[in-house]
């Protein structure tokens, strides 16, 4: 019954998705696809409250009292001009929904539809969470610090993705996307002229040491069995070829998968910092954040939601995919309650539907929709039921 909703709602959910995809919201700005959201749920009847600025929290309570399971979608855009050619081409120039937010905020909406059609075929409460800023790593957080898991025994999400098929669907348990931790280096030398750097202190030079000498924190200190990326993205220092600067300053990004080691790595950047700053005759100074923490799949609800796949679409469907280093927010909430983070398959060769996300090109098969608004479904009554 519920594959067949999800079927008779399809067109409803493409053209939300659509909908979205034209006016795509960068981060903490996304005003209108909140009421977007809004005005579908007036429509269906369903009251809502508001949190983390432009978040929307609605519950769907069964018959009886009984757990309650946390469905969520992300909202946001990202800073990327459209270079799609289609009728739903974004209409703001310079963002773009090239993350497939747009179709994840289309399925839930269609979840939301079957779901409150069926709250009393069920016992406990779906908390259904749409959230703004996950492309910043900042919405999970906020929105668990406006207390949407109070009293939710698990939390469920779904992420298209194009370099899966259409069709198909990933679910394994254990470690799923990375931490996307970043730091902000500024060495402290002396300027002066370029053909005179023996009265210098040249921050360039040990800068270029510095993200040289980083690199060995992975090949030499890590166990080659634990993924880490340590990437210098930004490296600034200098006006003119003929003169050295007082300071250069560093940023990058750090991806790990194991709680414990996530918490070593600042100490080890840190340290190789100190050392090559006391060769180099600088100083330095060290900003070190955590972002979203690694999302890593619950063993037991990750069962569920591989039952949950059998049971609508059969064995063929479950796909095997590994464990990524681009990070997701859902972490907020999977670190603190059992959760799942699902990849549902949105590749199509065929369609054009095989960018990379954050593409320009990028583009989802919508077939891949009302296969996540029927996994939701699925999933928050399978739970409730467990």
């Amino acid at each position: 019954m519920i594959k067949e909703l999800a079927k008779k709602y399809k067109k409803d959910i493409i053209d939300l998705r659509r909908e979205f995809h034209m006016y795509p919201e960068l981060s903490w700005q996304e005003v209108n696809s909140a009421n977007i959201i809004k005005r579908e749920l007036e429509k269906m009847g369903i009251s809502y409250r508001v949190v983390a600025k432009n978040g929307i929290v609605l519950d769907i309570c069964g018959k009886n009292k009984g757990k309650c399971v946390l469905l969520r979608a992300d909202m946001d855009a990202l800073p990327i001009q459209e270079d799609n050619e289609i009728e739903y081409k974004s209409k703001n120039s310079g963002v773009m929904h090239a993350c497939g937010h747009d179709g994840h905020m289309a399925q839930l909406l269609g979840a939301v539809k079957i779901l409150n059609g069926l709250k009393n075929t069920f016992d406990g409460v779906v908390r259904v969470i749409f959230q703004p800023a996950e492309e910043i790593g900042q919405g999970g957080k906020k929105m668990v610090e406006e207390n949407v898991l109070d009293g939710v025994d698990g939390a469920f999400a779904i992420h298209l993705w194009t370099n899966i098929p259409v069709g198909k669907v990933s679910v394994e348990a254990g470690p799923r996307m990375a931490s996307a931790d970043n730091f902000k280096i500024k060495l402290i030398g002396k300027g002066g002229h370029g053909s005179l750097p023996h009265q210098c202190i040249d921050s360039i030079v040990a800068g270029s040491a510095f993200v040289l000498n980083l690199q060995t924190i992975v090949s030499r200190e890590i166990n080659p069995n634990d993924s880490v990326v340590i990437t210098v993205g930004k490296f600034q220092g200098g006006s003119g070829a003929n003169i050295i600067p007082n300071d250069t300053s560093i940023e990058g990004t750090v991806r790990c998968f194991d709680y414990k080691l996530r918490e070593e790595l600042p100490k080890l950047i840190e340290r190789v910092l100190k050392g090559i700053s006391a060769a180099h005759r600088t100083e330095y100074e060290f900003e070190y954040n955590f972002c979203p923490a690694p999302v890593i799949n619950s063993v037991e609800v990750s069962e569920i939601a591989k039952s949950s796949v059998v049971s609508l679409y059969g064995e063929e469907v479950l796909y095997k995919f590994d464990k990524m280093t681009a990070a997701e927010d859902f972490s907020a909430y999977s670190t603190e309650v059992p959760g799942v983070l699902a990849f549902v398959g949105a590749k199509n060769v065929e369609k054009g539907c095989c960018y990379p996300h954050h593409h320009p090109k990028f583009n989802i098969d919508e077939d891949a929709l009302e296969i996540g608004s029927a996994l939701y479904v699925q999933f928050a009554i399978d739970f409730l039921n467990s």
